[in-house]
This record gives structure tokens, sequence and C-alpha cells, in this order.
């Protein structure tokens, strides 16, 4: 069953999951498309906060990494299943082949594809990365993007970031990729 964006015309077949580094951009744009197409939006990781009543950083010190992926999976399956929408999840939500499989059997993936000089301008100096929490916070980050890029290569779609590119440029970007799929967007004009 399609989700029509109301008053938009545009039909959102299936959940659109973006995919890719933090930093990448996934919840503004995220953000931006929903709100352009007139339809849910969604975030696994404001998701797990809110019942955990916790920010990722705090459950990540707490529990640690492997407890937080295992509530990841859950809330991402749970999302997939209840709404249809546009869906932003964290960077290592991908690299789980669980849910890679069910987001191909419910939704698109999207992969946010930026290099490390972008990425990295959006998060040096942030306490909310708590994968970054290290002696050498860049070389962590490249050494993150090495081991994922793999993984987000296995996407559906791919849309890269451009340093000039503002959040709605993106989120343009990515709706004239999903307009490429009548399995997916239709009615999308740009």
């Amino acid at each position: 069953m399609a989700v029509n964006g109301k008053g938009t015309g545009v039909r959102l077949h299936k959940t659109v999951v973006l995919v890719g580094m933090m930093g990448a951009g996934k919840t503004a744009v995220g953000r931006e498309i929903a709100r352009r197409i007139a339809v849910p939006f969604l975030d696994s990781d404001e998701e797990i906060q809110r019942a955990a009543n916790m920010t990722i950083a705090e459950i990540f010190a707490r529990d640690g990494e492997g407890f937080f992926r295992r509530r990841e999976a859950e809330v991402i399956a749970r999302l997939m299943r209840e709404r249809r929408g546009i869906l932003s999840v964290g960077g290592g939500a991908f690299l789980n082949a669980d849910t890679r499989a069910l987001i191909s059997k419910l939704g698109v993936s999207v992969w946010l594809r930026a290099d490390l000089e972008l990425l990295w301008s959006r998060v040096k100096g942030k306490s909310t990365r708590p994968l970054l929490r290290t002696e050498d916070p860049r070389a962590t980050l490249a050494a993150l993007m090495d081991a994922r890029e793999p993984h987000y290569a296995l996407a559906d779609l791919v849309v890269d970031a451009r340093p000039g590119y503002a959040i709605g440029d993106m989120a343009a970007k990515v709706l004239e990729t999903l307009a490429t799929r009548s399995d997916v967007l239709e009615g999308y004009g740009g």
C-alpha cells in the first residue's frame, strides 16, 4: 500500500532508507525529502533515544556498541513494518546483514556517499559521535569509512554529496534518483 503525499500527487510505494557515514546528512536530508513529498520522516537514532531516555553516546557508554546495534536492528525492523516514509538510520546500521535484507525486502536503500574531507568538516568537534571519541578522531573516521563503504556499496541507489550542496540540493538529487524507480516513487516532478 502506497503512502500518498498530501496534496503533492506523489505516491511512495516503499520506505526509503537513507544510509551512509555519520555526517553524510541522512537526518537533515531525510527531513527535507519527507517535507517536500509530504510523507512521514522516521529516524532510528531518535526512536532509540526516546525509548531509552538516553542519548546514543550514553547508551554506548553504559551498555556498549553491541547492545546498541541489537536495539538498532529491532527498532529499524519495527519502523519498516509499521510506517512507510523516509527513514534515516545510524551509520553502522547497514552493516548488519539481517537489517540489509529487511530493507531490501520492504524498502529501498539510498547511500548518501560523501568523501572523507566533507564528512570530517561536518563531524569534527562534535561530542555526539561516540565512535569518534579517540586519540585521533579523523583517522578513526577514515578507518570507519574503509570498513563500512563495502557494505554501503550494496545499497540499491547512490547519491553523491558535494561540499557545495545545501540540504535542499541534496534532497532534490535524492528525489530525482528515486523518481527513476516507479516501484518506489510515483508522481514526483521536481
